[in-house]
């Protein structure tokens, strides 16, 4: 049986001021009997693999680039630039926060500058990560002080600023529902958009299977007969989280052949990772301990301790509550 805490049950992590006391003290709590710790794993840190910025890079490019303090890629960056110079269509699967963004947004800058004809399409799962995508292109266009325009297409988009973005903007930015129905059988509005299409970036790309990867695959067939149509065969970049297929999802989204860009240069901190299998309260029907109570009690001594958390789950509605009942618990404590 597992007891709830109580101040004085609690882990011993509040008295320890360090991590290497707090991985410590869970290892030791690994060692007791039928603990609930599994396994905990090290990940050293890991410095970063950089690479001159390539020499194709246009030197409107390579100085806003120096501007913002990159004077070298990471070189998963250097890799994906050299792949698309190439004419091949990538897949980048890399941590988060590795500098994904720029592995497409250095390949369409470069092109908008060498033509300012050209356009992209940037596919996202959600509209806020659309948003999100085009302020950080827009600061760049920006600095460059460049006239390339981008523009979010999606529902909310007015009707009277639809006719605008077909005619200007060299990046639109949209999800695979707009897409589907609200760009391609409009296509002959569109038709500077996709006469003139030289990228198509798929972001999240970990989130398109089963049945929406399926419809996702039927809608960007039909975007490349479109293409076809108008004279374009654009490249297609790829971004996702670390999954085990990514070429092959990326294949047979698109039916295309794809370069793996997986070689992540981005420099990453020190980890350790605790596998936590909450205790069993009854054997008999083999029901554990609510791993919301476990997330709450961990946490908490966490905080007490003066440490930073971060809570990831599968609804926003569950973490808000468990957010509360973590930093009540953890003011009750102080």
């Amino acid at each position: 049986d597992f007891p709830d805490p109580k101040r004085e049950d609690s882990l011993g992590l509040s008295r320890r001021a360090d991590l290497d006391a707090a991985i410590a003290r869970l290892t030791a709590w690994m060692e007791e009997a039928n603990s609930p710790i599994r396994a905990i794993r090290h990940q050293p840190a890991q410095p970063g693999q950089f690479e001159d910025i390539p020499a194709e890079v246009a030197p409107a490019v390579r100085k806003v680039l120096g501007e913002r303090g990159i004077q070298q890629l990471y070189s998963h960056q250097a890799a994906a630039f050299r792949a698309l110079e190439g004419g091949a269509h990538i897949a980048v699967v890399t941590p988060t926060a590795s500098g994904k963004t720029l592995c497409y947004n250095l390949a369409v800058l470069n092109r908008l500058v060498k033509d300012a004809e050209a356009r992209a399409i940037y596919l996202f799962p959600t509209k806020a990560l659309a948003e999100d995508q085009l302020h950080e292109f827009h600061s760049t266009v920006e600095a460059m002080g460049a006239g390339f325009r981008a523009f979010t297409y999606d529902g909310d988009t007015p009707q009277d600023a639809r006719k605008q973005i077909r005619e200007r903007a060299n990046v639109v930015l949209t999800n695979p529902d707009m897409l589907h129905a609200g760009i391609l059988p409009h296509h002959t509005k569109w038709g500077k958009l996709f006469e003139n299409l030289r990228y198509v970036v798929i972001d999240e790309l970990h989130t398109y299977r089963g049945v929406f990867g399926s419809h996702l695959a039927n809608v960007i067939r039909r975007l490349k007969r479109i293409c076809a149509f108008y004279g374009s065969s654009p490249q297609f970049i790829c971004c996702s989280a670390t999954i085990a297929n990514p070429a092959e999802l990326a294949s047979a989204l698109t039916g295309e052949a794809f370069t793996l860009i997986d070689r992540n240069g981005a420099p990453s901190g020190e980890k350790y990772f605790v596998f936590y299998n909450p205790p069993v309260v009854n054997r008999q029907l083999g029901i554990r301990r609510s791993y919301l109570n476990e997330t709450r009690r961990l946490a908490q001594e966490f905080l007490v301790r003066g440490d930073r958390v971060l809570e990831v789950g599968a609804g926003i509605g569950l973490m808000s509550l468990l957010s509360a009942r973590i930093c009540g618990a953890a003011n009750v404590l102080a």
